[in-house]
């Protein structure tokens, strides 16, 4: 069975870091492009960050510098490096697998198929 298991939120203050990790397990997550998304209460996904196939990454404007999407294929794990970390960065944190349609931009949260249950970062000032 696929599945994609987000862990490594928590709460921090305005400044820290904290690493987020993504385990694939059933299928190889270097075989699909993957991503980052981030939803606050009453608001839609939005892509933070993001891991094509051929290992380009791309990044959303407001965290470019501070987040690093990385991928460690030994252990089949998607990470989010997120340094400097502000208030507004404070959502809930999904992994998200296998983008369906490449045509689309990478950061369309309907166009992927697999996604974990999520891991709540919280920032305060």
């Amino acid at each position: 069975q696929v599945q994609l298991v987000e862990s490594g939120g928590g709460s921090v203050q305005a400044g820290g870091s904290l690493s987020l990790s993504c385990a694939a397990s059933g299928y190889a997550s270097s075989r699909y492009d993957m991503a980052w998304f981030r939803q606050v209460p009453g608001k839609g996904r939005e892509g933070v960050a993001a891991l094509s196939l051929s290992g380009f990454a791309y990044y959303a404007d407001l965290v470019k510098g501070r987040f690093t999407i990385s991928q460690d294929s030994v252990n089949n794990t998607l990470i989010l490096q997120m340094n400097s970390l502000k208030p507004e960065d404070t959502a809930m944190y999904y992994c998200a697998a296998e983008r369906e349609n490449r045509g689309l931009p990478i950061f369309v949260a309907y166009n992927y198929r697999l996604w974990g249950q999520g891991t709540q970062v919280t920032v305060s000032s």
